[in-house]
């Protein structure tokens, strides 16, 4: 065990004038299995790099670890996956890496070309290796390529290490893994004890107990300024009599008189220093209150019932079949997620439903007529600046800007470079854009990869509240959970279609 010791870390991108961090002082342990939340833009992906030397910075971070961040580059990638992962880790000896396979269910990839294994595939494979260096591991986002039941398994063989340090926004996937948070909040970085679940729980209690504080400061500062007004007014008249020639024909008593105003004007001094001992400790609460506005979504209704309709379809990559013949139906005001492995074939029936040219058999049917929005599993398709971007969708800019607003865009990330947005901010231009289009249909394609938990619930709010007609892949338990009327399995094997209740 040790500590890692970050003392006055200070930080601001080169060509930018607003710092990611500022005098940040933290003690971490690298026996923790450590998971880092926090806002979209707010430098969880920086503090990794960082810790991994990637930056020059003001302030100390001791010891200097021997650190390794993931995803890790690889060069070479048409070799087998052994030989791959040797050179990741030199010292591993062969029944290392199938011992570490085995707890990842993927020891069979080992002799298979690593180009050929999937995303997923291929992250599982770079976690072993990783894992046997024996190094301080910076794991950023590693469950962006992982379906359901890979996001499961890596969370198990993380639970089984320690030693690392993980960014994601999966909330399951924490709370399965981690014992504590690190919270990278609006105005510092706290660490806390437990897993996902508890750290939330704490810090809703927390932002409702500032909340109803600083409603009752405000309502004891409106008090307190009306009675230092009336006081203040009643010393002043007080003074004044003082002056006044004669008072019912006799000449006032000024000793008595002043000494009355200075009475009343200590009272006044009193309320003036309450007012702004409440206005001081105002100030001090709700520095890390998050917000997350409503948003809204006008989709357009379908004229028929059924949109879409896939009787014995089975997909193909080349020549290749990839499902046995698929059965469902869309129906209006559904929201069908699309669940399976990796490679099972769930982005390609998107795409076939977008009017892709993709080899199928079966008949596949959609209504005529149909406006779709969509919303690609990458941010490739975002380049250049967010008005040529709005252009390019058709959209309008300003209500497309609102929306950015609304998903925790702050001032200053509008003036920034779209090349230095992070990539969940790249995210959810994608999803602003969409969100921006009156559709009949959604497709919507892992739409939460590098997503903050903020932007994640505000989503689940909108679906569940104007219920657009979706069909849509996402491996966030809890989000599907929340959002799908009906879950399409789709395997190698079969793909049948069940109603979740």
């Amino acid at each position: 065990m040790s500590v890692i010791k970050i003392q006055n870390l200070s930080f601001t991108h080169e060509g930018s004038f607003v710092p990611v961090f500022e005098n940040v002082n933290l003690m971490l342990d690298t026996d923790w299995k450590l998971g880092v939340v926090g806002r979209n833009g707010r430098g969880k992906t920086t503090l990794l790099q960082l810790l991994a030397g990637k930056y020059e910075y003001r302030g100390s971070i001791t010891p200097k670890l021997s650190c390794t961040y993931f995803p890790f580059p690889v060069q070479g990638k048409d070799r087998l996956t052994i030989e791959v992962l040797q050179e990741v880790c030199s010292e591993a000896q062969e029944w290392e890496l199938l011992r570490e396979l085995s707890l990842l269910k993927a020891e069979d990839c080992l002799y298979l070309p690593f180009c050929s294994l999937s995303s997923g595939e291929q992250s599982k494979a770079l976690l072993a290796a990783l894992f046997l260096r024996e190094e301080y591991l910076l794991i950023d986002e590693p469950t962006n390529h992982l379906d359901t039941e890979g996001r499961q398994i890596v969370a198990s063989y993380l639970k089984r290490k320690k030693g690392f340090l993980l960014v994601s926004h999966d909330r399951a996937f924490l709370d399965d893994c981690v014992d504590h948070i690190l919270s990278i909040n609006k105005s510092n970085i706290e660490v806390q004890s437990g897993n996902f679940s508890s750290w939330f729980l704490n810090f809703e209690r927390t932002q409702a107990f500032e909340l109803s504080q600083s409603e009752k400061l405000k309502r004891e500062i409106s008090k307190l300024s009306e009675t230092s007004k009336r006081t203040t007014s009643w010393a002043n008249r007080a003074e004044e009599a003082k002056y006044n020639t004669k008072i019912g024909g006799l000449r006032p008593d000024r000793g008595y008189i002043g000494h009355k105003a200075a009475k009343v004007m200590k009272r006044a001094k009193i309320t003036e220093a309450r007012q702004e001992k409440a206005i001081a400790e105002k100030s001090s609460l709700l520095k890390n209150r998050e917000t997350s506005e409503s948003l809204k979504l006008f989709p357009l209704t379908p004229c028929k019932e059924r949109l879409l309709s896939l009787s014995d379809v089975a997909l193909f990559y080349g020549e290749r079949k990839i499902t046995t013949p698929l059965r469902f139906e869309l129906l209006r005001g559904e929201r069908v997620a699309l669940e399976g492995k990796n490679g099972s074939g769930k982005s390609t029936l998107l795409k076939l439903v977008l009017g892709k040219e993709i080899k199928h058999s079966g008949t596949f049917a959609l209504a005529s007529g149909l406006r779709i929005s969509y919303v690609p599993q990458t941010a490739e398709a975002f380049s250049g600046s967010l008005s040529a971007y709005a252009r390019e969708k058709e959209i309008d800019e300003t209500l497309f800007k609102a929306i950015l607003q609304k998903l925790g865009f702050e001032k200053e990330d509008f003036e920034r470079e779209p090349s230095r947005y992070s990539e969940g901010q790249k995210k959810k231009v994608l999803i602003a854009g969409s969100l921006c289009e009156r559709a009949h249909l959604y497709l919507w394609d892992e739409p939460l990869n590098y997503l903050d938990l903020y932007a994640r619930l505000q989503m689940e709010k909108l679906i569940v509240t104007y219920r657009p007609t979706m069909l849509f892949v996402e491996h966030d338990r809890a989000f599907q959970a929340a959002v799908a009327t009906k879950v399409v399995r789709l395997t190698k094997e079969s793909a049948n279609a069940t109603i979740e209740p």
